[in-house]
């Protein structure tokens, strides 16, 4: 009976000792989970954090471009607003340069043998044209071919022209 209370007394001390063994393993193990929870915990606060601060970012970034776009719209009622300014004045001017005639060009000399601008004879190598707004009589220098309309004198040209000079 002693020896078989001996060998029990043995058996249950080196179950005893796996048990504490075991129970020493999952103790090392939860420490280590433990451990990485408060470092999850620990990432997430950071996470959380960093998220935050976008948002804040990305709210500030949209309430500087609502103000830019606001300003923009601003700009542009502004600009549309001084182009009718504008157009107005234009037309005002309009009206009041509508009853302004050209100048007349100064007539043509009674001499028709000479040019009304240069004054230089006609001969057979200068030919004469006749200026189709003034009807003066001028030389090829002094006239200006306007395509299938014919050929002006230089003065009516530039006075119908003015960018032209």
């Amino acid at each position: 009976l002693l020896q078989r209370l001996a060998a029990l007394a043995t058996a249950a001390q080196k179950e005893a000792r796996q048990s504490r063994q075991q129970l020493q393993a999952q103790r090392q193990e939860v420490a280590q989970l433990q451990e990485q929870l408060s470092r999850a915990r620990q990432d997430g606060e950071r996470w959380a954090l960093a998220l935050q601060r976008a948002q804040r970012e990305a709210l500030e970034r949209e309430a500087m471009r609502g103000a830019e776009q606001a300003r923009q719209q601003e700009l542009i009622r502004d600009m549309k607003g001084r182009l009718l300014e504008l157009l107005r004045e234009k037309d005002a001017l309009w009206q009041k340069t509508e009853g302004i005639d050209t100048p007349v060009p100064s007539p043509a000399p009674r001499d028709a043998g000479l040019c009304a601008r240069c004054h230089k004879d006609f001969r057979l190598l200068s030919r004469r044209y006749n200026c189709r707004l003034c009807q003066g009589k001028v030389c090829h220098a002094c006239s200006v071919d306007v395509g299938k309309q014919g050929r002006c004198c230089l003065l009516c040209y530039q006075q119908r022209h003015p960018q032209a000079t």
